[in-house]
């Protein structure tokens, strides 16, 4: 079951997402380098879900972050900054 012992309510698709409301929303999956477990995961998931107009799910396994942002509002250079802030690597696709 789902948000067992938190006190969070579950997050849907577009929940909170500002870009959800008819902004410049686009897709992007970004390789992170640098976890070594799936507390890493939360903590540049946490990071990136701070940035306006960005829903983020970091999948520790795959060592992916699928993101989603308000183009109008974020830029993919600043995912990838929030990724580095929390103390690991991201690149673009294609970089």
């Amino acid at each position: 079951m789902s948000g067992v012992g938190s006190t969070e309510p579950p997050r849907s698709a577009g929940a909170g997402f500002a870009g959800a409301e008819g902004g410049n929303v686009q897709k992007l999956e970004l390789p992170i380098e640098g976890m070594t477990c799936a507390s890493c995961a939360v903590r540049v998931e946490k990071k990136l879900n701070k940035l306006e107009g960005v829903e983020a799910a970091v999948n520790y396994a795959t060592e992916r972050a699928s993101v989603e942002f308000d183009a109008d509002a974020v830029s993919p250079e600043q995912l990838v900054a929030a990724v580095e802030s929390a103390g690991y690597k991201a690149a673009l696709p294609g970089d």
